[in-house]
């Protein structure tokens, strides 16, 4: 989890990166909230390698993620905005955002569209729902868009997504903020699998698709995969064979046995 990082908006401060262990939220000496390093603050990020928790005692201050309140605990994903005791928080990665690449192929005309790829809204009024991508979806407050975000300060035409194999290409339409990714703000990006992307602040969503196997764990996995065993063609019949033994000498005892019954049991 090395490549997840805490960023403290509007602050002019350098990201702290967030390693595996207990991270406290805290105010120091003079009164500004930092990291701490240990279990002993009421507002705690825990990481390990399987994510990212924000953990609240009962009776710690104020905390919202995305507009939500936490009371317990939640677990996070990179672009969330989490607020504490009215500080600005957010989860970034230290990999920066896929640009668009000048050279983008256009997808084959016979190729259908992997339904399996969708945004699923996890924040703002399209929360739960879901959007595949079988056409381009376009995003801004045109009655016509496909997520229409109703607000008079959003663009018309804000952005627009279209399916790329099986990656979401994301193209500005000449917005005046532009969108913000994994708590990046971009206008043109390239987005895979678990990227958060967000509109007009507030209107969250993920990219859900099967995760890309990198060509080197599948040329690693055909290594470490065992060898077929070759057969000969006549390796079946052999085994056959060598069963016959084994029968010959169970029919000829039991023929012994009814003999030696018959025999002393008509004496």
């Amino acid at each position: 989890m090395d490549s997840v990082r805490l960023r403290f908006a509007g602050q002019g401060r350098e990201d702290r990166p967030l390693a595996i262990g207990v991270h406290g939220l805290g105010r120091g000496a003079g009164g500004v909230l930092d990291l701490v390093e240990g279990g002993g603050e009421a507002v705690r990020l825990c990481v390990d390698r399987r994510g990212v928790w924000l953990n609240v005692d009962e009776g710690g201050p104020g905390v919202h993620v995305n507009g939500r309140q936490v009371r317990r605990m939640a677990m996070l994903r990179v672009g969330d905005a989490i607020y504490v005791d009215g500080v600005e928080l957010r989860l970034v990665s230290a990999t920066p955002v896929e640009a668009l690449p000048a050279d983008l192929p256009a997808p084959a005309a016979d190729e259908p569209p992997d339904l399996r790829v969708v945004l699923r809204g996890v924040g703002g009024r399209f929360h739960g729902r879901c959007f595949t991508l079988e056409r381009p979806r376009l995003v801004g407050r045109h009655a016509e868009a496909d997520i229409r975000i109703d607000d008079p300060a959003f663009a018309d035409r804000h952005a627009r997504l279209e399916l790329a194999g099986d990656q979401v290409v994301l193209r500005d339409l000449g917005s005046a903020e532009g969108s913000v990714v994994n708590g990046e703000h971009v206008r043109d990006a390239l987005l895979s699998a678990g990227d958060q992307v967000v509109f007009d602040g507030h209107h969250r969503f993920v990219v859900e698709a099967p995760r890309r196997r990198p060509a080197a764990a599948d040329a690693a996995a055909a290594a470490e995969a065992p060898l077929p065993v070759a057969l000969s063609p006549d390796a079946g019949h052999r085994g056959h064979v060598s069963r016959l033994p084994w029968l010959l000498l169970a029919a000829l005892g039991i023929a012994a046995l009814l003999a030696a019954l018959l025999l002393f049991g008509s004496g």
